[in-house]
């Protein structure tokens, strides 16, 4: 049977945000119990999806139904990280009853259909595929249990039915958008379909909008164009066609390129991410237009209330008295995975996000010494937590992971937390004095994570990449690490960062703290403010309709 409108959608639209648009996307982190996200991305794709239901855009998500998530950060006896893999259950998603083949590897693939309603969690209505059905054999059951899944075939086929599948979908509904917006590049075989459809490149430009969040060649995804071909990747496209449809040579498909060429306007997400991403593809042919709109994130979800109350009313002893509560209420859980018992009257810097190489979770660490003196302090006493979630085949992040824990281990006021999830992140957010970002310069596209931490009085501690350089006052909403010259070696840059990171910390960090507490109550002020609205995403899901949709 037919869902109707009002089966899908709780309100109707207003009259600026009428467009029909559908937003693509391998990961939705939209609620703690609906663990179909990782990271930074997923974050993203949900908060737009807040703002979207908060603005009544006409806007339908598309996503997958991931049956173990993407795991489960747990510990193992020695109390180092082990990925878990458990099956989740959702009461809360509607079975929409509708069942459909999606072709993958020549060969049909049964996909139903879960509906998130817009009023469980003040989303706009977000559709999620599973191929996890007994209508299936366990191969093609298995394309939805992992998010990410580290078999390269399946990872194809997860592109295809994101891609694939959410356009059959909406063409099953009779809701076809006018825009297609591709949030990264996993999506891209929807616009195969859409050729299949519409018969050429520039009819499909018409409807398709691309965003990229990879500000480096290695992270953007590719795979070998026969392999795709006998994966059904191209829908019912040649090897030879689509080289010459998209002007496109070499043995590998780049994702991110193929995306750029179906795309009638991309975006980065950050406007330094901008500058990057038109270097990285400009010069190739066909390739549309690059903007930026960068990254945000929702106020009403991440601002804890009586924090917000007190940073607009500039009620200094309030808000010192908050922070104290929700750092109180995050060291229970330091306490519960740790046995460690931090003082919510220290300093706490908090280093949270996925964990990737560039990212450098340890660079505090580099020097040990140091480091060791910095813990030892007693005039200018800190508190550091860790958190994050590395890939779960990514050995060498789990090392890192791992290290950090083990020479964490022996000092007290030093802990390394796991479960890294919405409700931990909010948590670390609200409850931390310092959120520090420190990756390599040109890596981060946007990073998102400060953002909402300044909502909750949290000050930013960062290199200046990704987002920062839009809102960045130093000293004055947040502190600023200097780069070093990018003209050096990784290990050289890293040393010198290190050493920035360091001076920054016990020059200005820890005296403002600590004997200025009027300039840090009037810095928590000024970051709140310089946060939102520029960087609240009901501001980010309007720019996608004028720049985007619209355009």
């Amino acid at each position: 049977m037919l869902m109707k409108r009002e089966d899908v959608f709780s309100y109707e639209p207003a009259a600026e945000y009428a467009l029909p648009a559908a937003y693509f996307s391998m990961e939705f982190a939209i609620d703690q119990s609906l663990k179909i996200f990782s990271g930074g991305l997923g974050f993203l794709a949900g908060s737009h999806m807040r703002s979207a239901y908060e603005l009544k855009q006409n806007l339908v998500g598309i996503g997958m139904l991931w049956t173990y998530g993407y795991y489960d950060q747990v510990r193992a006896g020695d109390a180092l990280m082990k990925p878990e893999f458990v099956q989740k259950e959702y009461s809360f998603l509607q079975d929409t009853g509708i069942v459909f083949t999606v072709p993958v590897h020549d060969a049909p693939v049964h996909v139903k259909v879960f509906l998130l309603k817009p009023e469980t969690f003040k989303s706009a209505p977000l559709f999620l595929l599973s191929t996890d059905i007994p209508e299936n054999d366990y191969v093609s059951r298995s394309i939805t249990h992992h998010l990410y899944d580290s078999n390269e075939a399946t990872r194809i086929a997860q592109s295809i039915i994101l891609g694939i599948g959410g356009a059959m979908l909406l063409d099953q509904l009779e809701m076809t958008p006018e825009v297609y917006h591709m949030n990264e590049g996993h999506s891209v075989p929807l616009n195969f379909y859409l050729y299949a459809k519409l018969k050429s490149v520039e009819a499909v430009k018409k409807h398709v909008v691309f965003t990229t969040h990879t500000p480096e060649m290695a992270g953007n995804e590719e795979h070998n164009y026969e392999l795709l071909k006998e994966m059904s990747f191209f829908y019912h496209l040649q090897v030879h066609e689509v080289k010459y449809l998209l002007d496109m040579e070499g043995d590998m498909f780049n994702y991110t390129l193929g995306a750029l060429k179906f795309a009638r306007k991309a975006n980065g997400v950050s406007k330094l991410h901008g500058e990057v991403a038109r270097e990285m593809w400009g010069n190739y042919s066909h390739v549309c237009e690059i903007t930026s709109i960068t990254n945000a994130q929702n106020q009403t979800y991440w601002t804890d209330i009586e924090m917000g109350k007190a940073i607009a009313g500039k009620n200094k002893e309030l808000m010192v008295a908050r922070k104290k509560e929700m750092k109180k209420e995050l060291f229970k859980v330091v306490a519960d995975q740790c046995g460690k018992l931090f003082d919510e009257n220290v300093l706490t810097i908090v280093w949270a996000r996925r964990f990737a190489g560039y990212k450098r979770a340890d660079l505090m660490m580099a020097d040990w010494d140091r480091f060791m003196r910095l813990m030892n302090n007693a005039e200018f006493p800190v508190q550091v937590i860790w958190a994050g979630k590395p890939y779960p085949k990514d050995m060498g992040s789990i090392d890192l992971f791992n290290t950090i824990i083990s020479r964490a281990k022996p000092i007290a006021n030093c802990a390394v937390v796991t479960g890294y999830e919405l409700g931990l992140s909010a948590l670390l957010k609200k409850g931390s004095d310092v959120w520090l970002n420190n990756p390599r310069m040109y890596r981060e596209a946007s990073g998102t994570s400060g953002m909402s931490a300044a909502m909750n009085g949290t000050l930013n501690f960062s290199m200046p990449d990704g987002w920062v350089p839009e809102f960045a006052k130093d000293e004055e909403n947040c502190f600023i690490i200097p780069p070093a010259d990018q003209h050096q070696s990784v290990e050289e840059i890293d040393r010198l960062e290190n050493i920035s990171l360091m001076d920054t910390l016990e020059k200005k960090v820890l005296p403002a703290y600590y004997t200025k507490a009027d300039k840090w109550a009037q810095m928590q002020i000024l970051a709140s403010a310089d946060v939102v609205p520029e960087f609240e995403s009901s501001r980010m899901a309007r720019d996608y309709y004028e720049i985007m949709y619209k355009a």
